[in-house]
């Protein structure tokens, strides 16, 4: 008898480790071959962007640690070392497929529950058992299957997905370092902005005659209309003041990521000379409309990137919040124009001090709105 539950336990045994998840990974260009279109799409986002190919990120991981990797987490989440990667037993290797695809089709597909915890979310991925396919999730009713896996509506693509990388991240001293959404939010405002319907199905044969399929470009602040859809801009005047009403349009705030700024520049112009300008010489003159994070070291200095930061503050507008500025001493005549213009910077001037970037688009100012303003009699 002994002998038989022995037996009967290993079996048992044997049997649970058949289950258990052999990860079999789907590359990003493995799914070229049924999703052509979204492929196609996905190549140019930010999410195909990966360690080796961001220039900014790379540095700024480069700068915070050489040894530990610990934004693998994010930004390499498919990695099959990712535990060595946080820990600094490995770094990340361009030889390795799980690491240079990045926010992998895979890796976003397979999430199958994400947890609310205080540092940053954590993503919980689905379990394969060995020799079977995986299952990939969507919002999709009625998915079709492929050869390659399995397919399935998961309501967690509607309230939580994005939430796991795009939430709030803080360091090691509790310094919130970036915070995109609050928790009463849900994944359908990310999708609506980002992921808007274009025509097309999802699968190249497109067997169910699906008319339309999400996006999957992940539009965002490097596309030029894109970005000036997200703010208003509204200005009024008097004999001798301006008013600049910024009104933020999206589901999250002005300002996410701590190394990029937004500002505004305010002219007065007369017969097309300008008269004045909110600041003499540098944007953030004027504090009031020079939004960004600013991080202190432990005694209180000025410290750029805030992985090792132990206090911050910014300026920002919350989502769908207004701000108003005034500005007076000017006098303002009939014809006169009042220009507002809204640039950011996806590497703020600061980083400079610290990393040195080479890709043009990091030294330079772009243009995120702009609204001009004719003064009427008054």
């Amino acid at each position: 008898m002994k002998y038989l539950l022995s037996q009967f336990i290993l079996l048992i045994f044997l049997f649970s480790l058949s289950l258990q998840a052999k990860d079999k990974y789907l590359d990003n260009h493995s799914c070229n071959e049924c999703h052509e279109k979204i492929y196609e799409e996905y190549q140019t986002s930010a999410h195909a962007k990966s360690y080796f190919t961001d220039e900014l990120h790379k540095k700024i991981a480069d700068k915070v640690s050489n040894e530990k990797y610990a934004c693998a987490t994010c930004h390499m989440p498919m990695a099959n070392n990712l535990k060595d990667l946080i820990s600094g037993k490995a770094r990340p290797n361009k030889n390795n497929k799980t690491h240079t695809d990045a926010i992998s089709c895979y890796f976003c597909h397979t999430i199958a529950y994400v947890k609310t915890a205080h540092k940053h979310n954590i993503n919980t991925k689905a379990r394969q058992a060995e020799n079977f396919k995986p299952t990939l999730y969507g919002r999709l009713v009625d998915p079709d299957d492929s050869d390659k896996h399995s397919s399935s509506k998961n309501p967690i693509y509607g309230q939580k997905v994005c939430m796991g990388c795009h939430s709030h991240k803080l360091n090691d001293n509790n310094v919130t370092i970036f915070r995109a959404m609050q928790k009463k939010q849900n994944s359908l405002e990310c999708i609506k902005c980002h992921m808007p319907e274009l025509e097309g199905g999802a699968e190249k044969i497109n067997k169910k005659t699906r008319a339309t399929h999400v996006s999957h470009k992940f539009l965002g602040i490097y596309d030029k209309e894109f970005r000036a859809t997200g703010l208003d801009i509204n200005i009024s005047t008097t004999a001798d003041s301006i008013e600049i009403k910024l009104t933020n349009k999206m589901a999250h705030p002005l300002i996410i990521q701590p190394s990029r700024v937004k500002y505004l520049e305010v002219k007065v112009l007369r017969n097309g000379k300008e008269i004045w300008k909110n600041y003499k010489e540098k944007p953030q003159e004027d504090k009031k409309a020079f939004f960004e994070y600013r991080f202190k070291d432990k005694d209180g200095k000025k410290i750029i990137i805030p992985a090792t930061a132990y206090s911050g503050e910014m300026n920002n507008l919350n989502m769908k919040e207004s701000k108003l500025l005034k500005y007076t001493g000017m006098k303002l005549k009939k014809g006169d124009v009042v220009k507002a213009t809204m640039f950011v910077r996806f590497a703020k001037q600061d980083c400079q001090q610290v990393i040195k970037l080479e890709d043009e688009k990091f030294k330079k100012a772009h243009l995120l709105k702009e609204v001009i303003y004719r003064v009427e009699e008054k």
